[in-house]
C-alpha cells in the first residue's frame, strides 16, 4: 500500500513540475512578453513575473504560479508614469540592471520593475495609446 501511495504521490509532483514548466514555457513564447517586477508602494516583496502588451491591457502572470489567467490587467489609457529611478538597498531582491519605474494606474498606485532594456519599449508603448474621450 505504501509502496503505491510513494508511486502516485511521485506520478502527480512529475504531473505539477511538468505543468508550472508549460506554462512558464507558454507565457515566455509570446510576442511582447517581457519579464517584470510588480509591488504596490510601501509592499515589501516584490513579485516576479511575465508581462504581456494585449492591445489596450498589460496583462501580469506571477512567475511561481499554475493560474493560466492574469494575476493584474492594467488598462494603458490609465497608465501615468511619475518617477523612475535605480534599484536601492531595499529592492535586494531585484537584479542592479533594473529600472523601477512608480506608476498611477487604474488599479491604483503600482511600482513595475523591468530590464533597462525593456523600459523604452514599455513607455512607447503607454505612449501610443490613442487618445481618450473624457
Amino acid at each position: 500500500m505504501t509502496t503505491a501511495l510513494l508511486v502516485v504521490l511521485a506520478v502527480l509532483v512529475v504531473a505539477l513540475v511538468a505543468a508550472f514548466l508549460l506554462r512558464r514555457h507558454f507565457l515566455l513564447s509570446g510576442l511582447g512578453a517581457v519579464t517584470m517586477w510588480l509591488r504596490a508602494p510601501g509592499a515589501p516583496r516584490w513579485a516576479v513575473g511575465v508581462a504581456w502588451y494585449s492591445g489596450n491591457d498589460l496583462l501580469w502572470y506571477r512567475a511561481l504560479s499554475l493560474s493560466v489567467r492574469p494575476n493584474r490587467r492594467l488598462c494603458r489609457s490609465q497608465f501615468q508614469v511619475d518617477a523612475r529611478r535605480r534599484p536601492t538597498s531595499a529592492d535586494l531582491s531585484l537584479p542592479n540592471e533594473t529600472v523601477i519605474l512608480t506608476c498611477r494606474t487604474g488599479a491604483g498606485p503600482q511600482e513595475l520593475a523591468m530590464d533597462l532594456s525593456t523600459v523604452t519599449g514599455f513607455l512607447s508603448w503607454i505612449e501610443s495609446a490613442p487618445p481618450v474621450d473624457r
